[in-house]
């Protein structure tokens, strides 16, 4: 009786326009009648919030390059800058992968797209020379909020698809979400080359609209879906599980290098070799845009030839690229410098799609070993689904805070060196134990490795 009285409830607590109740994706018929449709339509929606808050997010990347001598900021001053958004939305995406099943991914988009305006109004209150680092800092901070939205945004397109149709769903969303880092560089260049590197704040007054567009279309063409559970008891099961943490850490390397060079690569180039703003913010752009562009690719890569080959090899591209940087720095080479810089780029956003397609994989792969030892077939592939949903979230808000360290090593750096050398010495040893970690965990043949490892690895022999 208190069951039927809580089934009740929620019935009655979920009822109204944009809440569905009946929500069946796996069920062809459904789908292709009713489900694609409203999917796709939610979809599109998410991505462009998401899209929003990635451009908020990385906002502090355009808005330094604006900051000259009268604002009196050292360099180290300015990586700190960009530093405290990235910690701050990397801390954001656990809570926000939990509120789609708390207050629907429908509302949720709205809120977290309204509260994109907080940071956005205040940094054009206080963006004038004499403001305090101390208050930048704040409203850096606050910023941070775009980060949680990724989170949010890929838990919520998750539930709408069914699992033939995710892989390209997720991509997109992603992808698109990653454009907005490119998009506002994009349109900081632009006010920078016409009116000028005292105007930043026009900036600002192209997004807040934007903003406003993003939640009202939320508010009126997405939905909330019923059927949807909270699962924390998954979070829990999987932080148990030693490849959480082995994915997380590669996912440092990936995206957090992606969000870290973002945030960096315009107050690198100024520092490094004396670029102005618009010298800065003419080539910035083309990072995050071919690394958002690059991203399905790796997904791609990993699907036809191995998610875990293509990590391996990406992370020895990323260190050979690495070792250029460390020369073109050493040899004041601006051309190579910008095109080295450029290629790594590229190539994280191979490695956020590759390490991406990882995570399913091992956790399939580890269904497939419990079946094969008298495991019932649909409870291990649920587990597997439910596993698989938790380590994205986590690994995702882990890696995030890759580009925190980027950000701080470069402030060291910078402070004691005035060059970006020793903080490319530092990421090019990151990445040589990335390599070495994929190869042992997830390439190393199961033969090859002590007894007590041979599970872990069987479980990642089809990643």
């Amino acid at each position: 009786m208190t069951t039927n009285r809580r089934t009740k409830e929620n019935a009655v607590a979920h009822q109204g326009k944009h809440w569905i109740e009946h929500w069946e994706p796996e069920n062809e018929e459904f789908w292709e009648s009713t489900g694609k449709k409203i999917a796709r339509r939610n979809l599109w929606f998410s991505v462009f919030a998401e899209h929003i808050g990635f451009s908020v997010w990385t906002l502090w990347s355009v808005i330094v390059l604006f900051m000259g001598k009268n604002y009196g900021f050292s360099a180290a001053d300015k990586f700190l800058l960009v530093s405290t958004p990235t910690l701050i939305g990397g801390l954001m995406r656990l809570p926000y992968t939990f509120a789609v099943a708390k207050f629907g991914g429908r509302n949720w988009t709205v809120v977290s797209a309204a509260l994109l305006l907080i940071p956005t109004i205040l940094a054009a209150i206080v963006l004038h020379p004499g403001t305090s680092l101390g208050t930048f800092l704040l409203v850096a901070a606050l910023g941070g909020v775009g980060g949680g939205n990724f989170a949010s945004s890929m838990t919520n397109i998750n539930t709408f698809y069914p699992e033939k149709h995710k892989g390209w769903a997720l991509g997109l969303n992603a992808g698109g979400g990653n454009l907005g880092v490119a998009a506002i560089q994009l349109i900081g260049l632009l006010v920078i080359g016409t009116a000028g590197a005292t105007a930043p704040r026009i900036v600002l007054y192209v997004y807040i609209p934007l903003i406003v567009v993003a939640a009202v279309c939320a508010y009126f063409y997405m939905d909330n879906l019923a059927t949807v559970k909270g699962d924390t008891k998954a979070m829990r099961e999987v932080v148990k599980d030693p490849h959480a943490w082995v994915m997380s850490f590669l996912y440092v390397g990936t995206f957090g290098s992606f969000i870290g060079y973002s945030f960096a690569f315009g107050l690198v180039l100024q520092n490094q070799f004396g670029r102005t703003p618009l010298q800065a913010a003419a080539v910035t752009f083309l990072g995050p845009l071919l690394g958002s562009l690059s991203r399905p690719t790796g997904g791609w890569l990993a699907d036809r030839i191995g998610g875990g080959k293509i990590t391996f090899f990406t992370f020895i591209g990323m260190a050979l690229a690495t070792v250029v940087l460390i020369l073109a720095s050493t040899s004041k080479s601006l051309a190579l410098f910008t095109i080295a810089f450029i290629v790594l780029f590229v190539l994280t956003g191979i490695g956020n799609g590759s390490t991406y397609k990882m995570i399913p994989a091992i956790f399939r792969a580890k269904a497939k070993v419990a079946i094969a030892n008298g495991a019932e077939e649909a409870a291990e592939l649920l587990k597997a689904r439910r596993l698989s949903g938790a380590l994205i979230g986590l690994a995702g808000a882990i890696g995030a805070e890759g580009g925190l360290f980027i950000n701080l090593a470069f402030r060291q750096s910078f402070a004691d060196a005035k060059s970006g050398v020793p903080a490319f010495i530092g990421f090019l040893v990151f990445y040589g134990l990335c390599f070495a970690v994929t190869w042992a965990v997830y390439l190393r043949k199961p033969a090859e490795q002590p007894t007590s490892e041979r599970g872990l690895a069987l479980a990642g022999a089809e990643v």
